[in-house]
């Protein structure tokens, strides 16, 4: 005989709660919306307005944008004065956008408020959700639709991009809705053959595709040309490629892109083409760029962490997708993912968001085969769904080790969150049996919330994992109006050019000594190891100069621990 605590009731009782939202959500499209925004919204704000700049992608970007601002120049796109080609310029007008929104309002220090410029991240992501959730409905009726939609909302990965300014949040939304226009195309074509074909779903889908392409180049088009191909080859047919009524969509797609094109070549002749497709598209298929390289087999191997919750059902519905591979629901859905998924696998530069946009087919998959009643009964797979529990768990004791490591604090204050994440995810792997894998699945995806909540609303804003934020709030205090900051090469990160301004200069000890003597407003950042040389020319060259603080922190971008000390003039 079992006894059941009072936590325990309200575990359950909560899983009775999100199977009763569940069951409110699917009574309207209408309802759909508003569940799957309140839990994207319960999904990816924790930290959102806390976390300093991450480096470096997303500094990168930021930084960027507010050159664009500062100089009035929305075509080029530079960081310092190096040109930025490596990307269109679609996300930069994004965050432009936003951050001219956050001064108008009267947000202070917008163009160096990080969130501001993670706004169109957000967006993008949300959006992703909603298109997830539109797009399974040509394939699934609404309740599986729905769940697919929330394990977007939920998964691991895409609840890093919504937090981060950079391209792959929107050009997962760009993917979503030109492969969902193109899903509806192809099944309507196998339904009714003979049925005359609209401009609606063709307009969705060059249209998506047109903005994919000014966010992240032709990356979106390697997504439906590998789909196209794999169905052409499957079917033995292309006659439902005609209903995209591609001559004038190219022709459509082609006017949306080409103007900005126009204009960056007539600004950088072929400077722009070289950058985007030779040295960052090409260089990373033939090589590890900026030491990024992973044999193959990482992605599958990094799937299980990346689209958990979700991830613990892929097992239980593997079978069932591989026995309905020819129905043209999975038939389409398979194409989508596994030619694309071999390509990133073989491609030399791995990062995990690379086949983010690859996630919606494998939930539509997972919650299709969920609502047929077709999960797999198998023992050796069933076990799995422990990953449900021991995800949280990994994630509860990491806190802690970092809580201790970095602050020598247990970090109490993340403990209640992280174990609400642990006793949800106990539940769904423990009554799964019991309660059947829908339930388990939103406990699940109330485990996700709650790790969101103990990782990026508590733990990252908690400890000194950004050195730039330190540096600033201590530069800040001094109260220049206009300081001036150098760095010496052990630490010359973006999210500091973006913090302190685009004139920050990297250089060496000995020219941060020459820095300091500019002016009183200049300040120095030197590590242990440049110290001496800071010290020698500042003394041949007569300058005063006092120790403002020291910095030990831990930089997360390369999991390695900053102590730099900061010195400003104190006089000629």
């Amino acid at each position: 005989m079992t006894t059941t605590t009072n936590d325990d009731r309200q575990t359950l009782a909560s899983a009775r709660s999100l199977s009763a939202v569940l069951d409110f959500a699917v009574a309207s499209h209408r309802r759909v919306v508003a569940v799957l925004i309140l839990v994207s919204l319960l999904a990816f704000l924790p930290g959102f307005f806390q976390i300093p700049p991450v480096d470096r992608d997303e500094s990168r970007f930021a930084q960027a944008t507010k050159q664009m601002l500062e100089r009035g120049d929305y075509i080029d796109i530079r960081f310092q004065d190096e040109v930025r080609y490596k990307k269109p310029v679609g996300i930069y007008w994004m965050q432009a956008v936003a951050v001219k929104a956050g001064e108008a309002i009267g947000v202070p220090e917008a163009r160096t408020t990080i969130w501001l410029y993670r706004i169109p991240s957000l967006i993008g992501a949300i959006g992703a959700v909603l298109l997830t959730y539109w797009a399974a409905l040509a394939f699934v009726p609404r309740r599986a639709a729905v769940l697919a939609g929330l394990m977007m909302a939920t998964c691991v990965l895409l609840g890093v991009e919504a937090r981060l300014a950079k391209t792959d949040a929107m050009l997962l939304l760009t993917s979503v809705a030109a492969m969902g226009a193109m899903a509806r195309v192809y099944l309507a074509s196998h339904r009714s053959p003979s049925a005359p074909a609209g401009w609606v779903m063709p307009g969705i889908f060059w249209t998506a595709l047109a903005a994919g392409v000014l966010i992240k180049g032709p990356l979106i088009l390697m997504f439906v040309v590998f789909t196209a191909l794999t169905l052409a080859v499957a079917d033995r047919s292309v006659r439902w490629i005609g209903l995209l009524r591609p001559l004038p969509g190219i022709a459509w797609m082609i006017l949306l892109v080409l103007p900005w094109f126009v204009a960056i070549v007539a600004k950088s002749g072929d400077s722009f083409f070289a950058q985007s497709v030779g040295d960052d598209m090409l260089a990373k298929i033939t090589s590890g760029q900026e030491s990024h390289g992973a044999p193959p087999g990482y992605y599958f191997l990094l799937f299980w962490v990346t689209f958990w919750p979700g991830a613990v059902l892929a097992g239980l519905a593997a079978p069932t997708v591989w026995r309905a591979r020819r129905e043209p629901g999975a038939k389409f859905l398979l194409a989508w993912l596994i030619p694309t998924w071999i390509v990133f696998e073989l491609v030399m530069t791995k990062l995990p968001h690379y086949v983010l946009p690859l996630y919606p087919a494998i939930a539509i998959l997972i919650a299709g085969i969920l609502e047929q009643g077709g999960l797999s009964r198998s023992r050796w797979i069933v076990r799995g769904t422990a990953g449900w529990f021991i995800f949280p768990v990994v994630i509860a004791i990491g806190v802690v080790v970092m809580f201790v490591g970095l602050s020598r604090d247990l970090g109490l204050i993340a403990w209640p969150f992280s174990a609400a994440a642990v006793i949800f995810g106990l539940f769904a792997w423990w009554l799964y049996e019991a309660d059947g894998a829908e339930r388990a699945v939103l406990r699940g995806m109330a485990a996700s919330v709650c790790v969101a909540i103990t990782v990026y609303a508590v733990t990252f804003p908690t400890l000194p994992l950004f050195p730039s934020a330190l540096i600033d709030n201590a530069v800040g205090a001094s109260g220049c109006e206009n300081p001036q900051v150098s760095s010496v090469t052990a630490y010359q990160e973006p999210s500091l050019v973006f913090l302190s301004g685009t004139g920050t200069l990297f250089t060496d000890g000995a020219g941060a000594a020459e820095f300091l003597g500019k002016g009183p407003c200049h300040f120095a950042l030197i590590d242990p190891r440049s110290e001496r040389a800071f010290i020698q020319r500042a003394n041949a060259i007569g300058l005063r100069y006092t120790l403002i603080q020291r910095i030990d922190s831990f930089n997360i971008s390369i999991g390695k621990p900053v102590a730099l000390a900061i010195f400003r003039s104190a006089g000629p």
